[in-house]
């Protein structure tokens, strides 16, 4: 009896620990990086194109749910670079705004070169 009881304890321990190993292995995921806007706007599409593909079937298995769990990294590394190149290309737009009404030609061509040069990278 005394052997049953400790066997069950030992699949029992078993178990719990995969299970911890299994959630620690998924908080940890990096997802790949987005260094660079181009690499963002890459990355965004290409893991928004496997989302699509996963959450498009019939049923989702467990290891869908994994995948989409490990590609969210991906897709947030991306969302940030985008958010925060938005963001400084805002306040880049705003200056070229703001030279075009107070007449300064060389500012408005600098900061709407740049703004553009950032534009681009997004779009195009």
């Amino acid at each position: 009896m005394k052997k049953k009881v400790f066997m069950a304890m030992m699949a029992l321990f078993l178990f719990y620990a995969t299970v911890i190993k299994a959630e620690e292995k998924q908080e940890h995921f990096k997802g790949k990086p987005s260094e660079t806007i181009e690499q963002a706007v890459s990355n965004f599409s290409e893991y928004n194109r496997k989302l699509s593909s996963i959450l498009n079937q019939d049923t989702l298995s467990p290891r869908d749910m994994q995948q989409v769990h490990e590609l969210t990294y991906t897709l947030e590394n991306a969302l940030e670079k985008i958010n925060s190149t938005l963001s400084t290309l805002s306040d880049t737009l705003e200056a070229v705004h703001v030279s075009s009404e107070t007449g300064d030609a060389d500012a408005m061509q600098t900061e709407g070169m740049r703004y553009l040069d950032t534009a681009r990278q997004i779009i195009e």
